[in-house]
């Protein structure tokens, strides 16, 4: 299913170009526009799914497997060191078109951090609260 005002599902299913890295029935892989380092890819899945919530899990499974495959291509031809794996979930996230994606950003020895936090410190106490508020 897709959403006709999506501009995702446009550029997905090819009425918008793109630079397509990868392309099957499912899903388009392209050159991110406003990349954070050279390679910055997007995966897109052609159907519509706001976000990860959204998703199938046969979904998840694939794309994931789209992004090792292309991650493993960008290492190869592009010389990247690593990579980040990044897919934001609503506006507090980050997320600012509501079309689920898995960004693939390319890392450079030579390159500053972009997905980078100051680690906390809590209390044992608090771990074992957070934990029996999510799982109790």
């Amino acid at each position: 299913m897709r959403n006709e005002e999506c501009i995702f599902c446009k550029i997905a299913n090819g009425e918008i170009p793109s630079n397509t890295l990868y392309e099957d029935e499912g899903y388009r892989v392209i050159l991110d526009l406003g990349p954070a380092t050279r390679g910055h890819a997007l995966i897109l899945p052609k159907d519509h799914y706001a976000d990860l919530f959204e998703l199938p899990d046969q979904n998840c499974e694939q794309m994931l497997k789209i992004a090792k495959k292309m991650g493993a291509l960008m290492k190869e031809r592009l010389g990247c060191s690593g990579m980040n794996l990044v897919q934001n979930n609503g506006e507090s996230a980050g997320q600012t078109v509501r079309h689920f994606h898995i960004h693939l950003i390319p890392r450079y020895d030579d390159g500053s951090r972009i997905v980078a936090w100051t680690p906390g410190e809590p209390s044992a106490e608090e771990l074992a609260e957070i934990r029996d508020t999510i799982c109790g």
